[in-house]
C-alpha cells in the first residue's frame, strides 16, 4: 500500500505518514488509532501488544460455513484483522451453480481468485467467457469481474479458491 493510499484510508496526510515511518516523529494516539484503522488493525496490533506466537489455527469444527443445498462453502482462514486473503472450499452440486441468494457478495475491487479444483467438473464463466476444468486444474482471475462457478457434472464437485483482496492490476 503506497502512502497515499494509507492517507485516503486513514485520514492522516501522506508527509505526517513520511515522517512517522522515517522515525522524525511520534504520532498522537488518536491519530495512530486512525493509521492502524487505516491498515485495518486494531491499535494494539499495530503497536504489537498484543503479540502472541503468530500462529492461527482453525479446527475443521470452528469454520464458517455458509451457503444452500446447492452450493456449500467453508471458510479455512481465521478472521483476522488486516488479512488480505481468505482461503475457502466449495462444494457444488450435480447441475448446481454458485451466484445463488445464499452466496458472498461480489469481491472488492482489485481482488484477484485463484481456483484449484479437486473434484470436478467444473465450469468458471467470468467476463462472458467460459473455462472447463477438470480435477487438478487451476485458474486465476480478476474476481471483481461478474462469474460463477457451475458444476455441469452428475456428481458433487469441489474446488478451493484463494481471493487475494484489493491487490492493483498491473
Amino acid at each position: 500500500m503506497s502512502l497515499r493510499d494509507l492517507a485516503d484510508r486513514s485520514g492522516v496526510s501522506a508527509p505526517m505518514l513520511s515522517q512517522v515511518e522515517r522515525g522524525e516523529t511520534s504520532p498522537t494516539l488518536a491519530r495512530a488509532e486512525r493509521i492502524a484503522g487505516g491498515l485495518e488493525l486494531t491499535l494494539s496490533q499495530l503497536l504489537r501488544l498484543d503479540e502472541t506466537d503468530g500462529v492461527s489455527v482453525v479446527r475443521a469444527g470452528e469454520r464458517r460455513r455458509g451457503g444452500g443445498t446447492r452450493h456449500r462453502y467453508e471458510v479455512l482462514t481465521p478472521p483476522l484483522p488486516g488479512l488480505r486473503a481468505e482461503v475457502s472450499l466449495h462444494t457444488l452440486a450435480a447441475r448446481a451453480a454458485t451466484a445463488g441468494p445464499d452466496d458472498p457478495p461480489m469481491h472488492e475491487p482489485g481482488s484477484r481468485e485463484t481456483t484449484i479444483v479437486e473434484t470436478g467438473p467444473v465450469r468458471l464463466v467470468c467476463g462472458g467467457a467460459t473455462h472447463d476444468l477438470e480435477a487438478g486444474d487451476s485458474v486465476t482471475f480478476d474476481a471483481d469481474l461478474p462469474h460463477h462457478f457451475e458444476n455441469p457434472g452428475e456428481s458433487e464437485a469441489r474446488f478451493y479458491a484463494v481471493v487475494a483482496a484489493g491487490l492493483r492490476r498491473s
